[in-house]
């Protein structure tokens, strides 16, 4: 099967760069980098800044705004009451701010789904948007996006690379479902009596400062506060700080923005994003993506909703099949059923229907390793891509030596469980200089898209860089179902 190698190629960028809160656990070291700000004339403060400013103020977009942020995130350890010049704060916002280069390890798992605007597109063509994850020091990953246009020809042009990137603003009072709230509290085994004293007096629809309002009410009444008091609390805001929305200015491009880990659950990284275009049965259309939120020793799949790629929702996933990595989620309803791929067993590649997007079990084993190639597990490279033939899965195959190879399968449109074909040999496997990296012999994906009647699968090389291939999706098909 003939492959088109495009000569896209998305390398680690360690000049992209934000500026992060660096500020030390141990109050005491805190507090004393604060007494030597405070020790510092107004003049010497002018200064210090200034330097700061010319060294930085170019490399990002509004470095003031930052430190004033970050300055507000210590300003109760600082134990003076003379009021403080807007510079000294600066100042000492800086003290506790670092660049974090968010990619300067790798670029790499990319989606791809078309872009929600397409006007302006030469006849033929499709705009479409890149997802992929940076990874940084510390190995935190993060999910960052490109934007570009693919040709009638199917040529593909990227658009401009900026130099900077921003996080977005966090919306400071998200709302809540209180029936989905409920339940995976009950699933997290905190459906005890004090999350009912909490959930009790909220509507049906519930804002943060309303829930930080019951959550106080019941601290102050409940007396004497145990310890299944404080672990129940502590559960229900660390519930509340996993669900968040973000919002970015529609003023940045699509390389400017970056997803950061927010939430404690996904402290150490935002991994593999598998976004997905979802046409529900009404016509209404919604940017889907499931990831695995890491916080450094438990993975969790957690959720994305977003109309446009500059509001986004982040969700917690409920049911008894949420759990391990590679859920994604089919492009429509089958049935008037959500339907999912997963691999709880780490092995298999399984399917789940629903009522409910947002909650998930019994999930059905479909697919085995069956090749040499895919030996040690099989799992799947993105969301399912309809075609008149059936639903293409591009899967991905561990054989011998830890090797990554990209596969496919069909499954039948109406009933996915019933597997009509795959391929035998990988579609796609790691050769000469893709097989070095910082993972070796590894190609994957996150997800690939048609354009007309080719496949265009992006991919990432030995999870380094990116780069994207495109093939015949009739001669794909053919090969299916030999």
């Amino acid at each position: 099967m003939r492959l088109r190698r495009h000569e896209v190629t998305l390398l680690p960028e360690s000049a992209r760069v934000i500026i992060r809160p660096f500020i030390p656990s141990d109050i005491h070291r805190m507090t004393t980098i604060i007494g030597r700000a405070l020790a510092l004339t107004e003049d010497e403060v002018a200064r210090e800044l200034s330097a700061v400013r010319q060294e930085f103020d170019a490399r990002h977009f509004d470095v003031e705004s930052l430190l004033t942020a970050h300055y507000q995130k210590v300003r109760q350890h600082v134990f003076t009451q003379r009021p403080l010049s807007h510079e000294r704060q600066l100042l000492i916002g800086a003290l506790f701010s670092g660049e974090y280069a968010l990619e300067s390890a790798a670029l790499f798992n990319p989606s791809i789904v078309p872009h929600p605007d397409q006007s302006g597109v030469s006849t033929g063509g499709l705009r479409f948007i890149m997802s992929l994850r940076a990874t940084g020091e510390g190995h935190i990953s993060s999910i960052e996006f490109r934007s570009g246009c693919i040709a009638a020809d199917g040529g593909i042009v990227l658009d401009p690379i900026s130099r900077f990137v921003t996080v977005p603003e966090i919306v400071p009072n998200p709302r809540y479902r209180k029936k989905r709230f409920i339940i995976k509290l009950h699933e997290m085994g905190f459906g005890d009596t004090h999350a009912a004293a909490v959930m009790t007096p909220l509507a049906e629809n519930f804002t943060r400062s309303e829930l930080n309002q019951s959550v106080s009410s019941v601290r102050r009444q409940t007396q004497p506060t145990t310890g299944d008091l404080v672990r129940t609390l502590e559960c229900i805001q660390w519930l509340a700080d996993s669900n968040y929305e973000l919002r970015f200015s529609d003023k940045l491009t699509m390389s400017e923005r970056i997803i950061f880990p927010v939430s404690p659950n996904e402290a150490n990284g935002i991994e593999d994003a598998r976004f997905v275009r979802f046409t529900d049965d009404d016509g209404s259309v919604m940017y889907y993506a499931t990831y695995t939120a890491y916080n450094g020793r438990a993975i969790l799949p957690q959720f994305i909703e977003t109309e446009d790629f500059l509001h986004f929702r982040i969700l917690t996933l409920n049911g008894s099949a949420v759990q391990n990595k590679g859920m994604a989620l089919f492009p429509r309803r089958i049935g008037g059923r959500y339907a999912m791929l997963s691999r709880q067993d780490d092995e298999n590649l399984l399917l789940m229907f629903s009522d409910s997007p947002h909650h998930w079990s019994d999930p059905q084993v479909i697919l085995r390793p069956a090749e040499m190639w895919e030996c040690v597990k099989i799992g799947n490279c993105g969301s399912p891509i309809e075609t008149e033939a059936g639903w293409l899965v591009i899967t991905h195959g561990v054989g011998p030596m830890r090797k990554y190879c990209i596969g496919a399968a069909l499954l039948d449109l109406d009933d996915p469980t019933r597997v009509i074909g795959r391929l035998r040999e990988p579609l796609l496997a790691p050769e000469g200089v893709e097989r070095e990296g910082y993972v070796p012999n590894v190609v994957y994906s996150c997800g690939s898209m048609l354009h007309g009647r080719e496949l265009i699968l992006p991919y990432a090389v030995s999870d380094r860089a990116s780069a994207i291939t495109s093939l015949s999706l009739d001669d794909l098909l053919v090969a299916l179902r030999k």
